[in-house]
């Protein structure tokens, strides 16, 4: 896992996503998820992380978060934003589930 040295802030990372490639976010449901809510439904071993962003805020708790950027085997590619902590996604019971069973696999030298 990495982390971004010149980005301060989620919501920097999060504006220069979709010029990488990566403006399309992950949504977990029972059944799987997908990207933006299309059609296509994906299962924890279709997707792959391979960068992980941690933010951590000093001063609010509402500034702590983690993106991931995830691959999918039909090469589409997005992000999945999670806060943690007292913001987390605690009300979806699908979600740590299905991420716990993402693999990893890490882009070395790719930075955003």
């Amino acid at each position: 896992m990495s982390t971004s040295k010149s980005m301060t802030t989620y919501s920097q990372v999060l504006n220069l996503l979709p010029a990488k490639g990566y403006g399309k976010e992950l949504n977990i449901k029972r059944a799987g998820a997908s990207f933006d809510d299309s059609e296509t439904i994906y299962h924890p071993e279709q997707l792959k992380i391979v960068k992980v962003y941690r933010f951590e805020g000093e001063s609010d708790p509402a500034d702590m978060a983690v993106i991931y950027l995830l691959h999918s085997d039909t090469d589409e590619k997005g992000f999945l934003l999670n806060a943690y902590g007292t913001y987390s996604d605690e009300d979806n019971p699908y979600y740590d589930e299905f991420i716990k069973r993402v693999p990893i696999n890490e882009i070395e030298g790719f930075e955003i």
